[in-house]
């Protein structure tokens, strides 16, 4: 009988852990078109993601309340830093776009300036995970990437850090 129980919690367990799994994995996959949408970025102007078609894009988003997006926000300041000028091969450049999933509007400017999230594209949703946005791209755990190409194609979703960088620098021309 004890073996049954066992059996039975080990199966729950398991079940629960996959769902949760299925429920957190991201909306789109590579290879699919990076659906597009309308924003309202930090300076008040409007900001359209296909806007950016031509360019390597990554969408980014985070939070100032999340410690690891906190953490990577150093990665992406020097991955920005290394690229912003590049020459690429098959692009006309490359752009950050981060979106905050939010509460507190202060809290997030603050986070911006203090992490120094130099690139132009900073969108800011205040109803956390129920935001348009979020909602749009499967967004249910934070920090979530999409890699998208010249073409609004998703090349690799959560990429790392280094993996963007190792790609971008393949793509070169100097």
């Amino acid at each position: 009988m004890r073996t049954r129980w066992f059996l039975f919690a080990l199966i729950t367990v398991a079940v629960i852990y996959l769902v949760n799994l299925w429920y957190r994995m991201p909306k789109y996959s590579a290879g699919e078109t990076a659906t597009d949408f309308t924003a309202t970025l930090v300076d008040g102007s409007e900001f359209q993601l296909s806007s950016l078609k031509g360019k390597y894009v990554l969408l980014d988003f985070w939070a100032s309340w999340c410690g690891p997006c906190r953490r990577e926000n150093q990665e992406l300041v020097r991955l920005y830093d290394e690229t912003r000028n590049m020459t690429l091969e098959d692009a006309s450049g490359f752009e950050i776009v981060s979106v905050a999933i939010e509460t507190d509007r202060d809290r997030w400017k603050r986070a911006v300036e203090q992490d120094q999230l130099i690139w132009k594209y900073h969108i800011a949703e205040f109803d956390r995970f129920s935001s348009p946005l979020a909602k749009k791209y499967g967004v249910r755990e934070i920090p979530t990437k999409y890699f998208i190409d010249a073409e609004g194609k998703i090349l690799r979703v959560n990429p790392t850090i280094d993996e963007l960088l190792a790609f971008l620098k393949e793509k070169n021309e100097n």
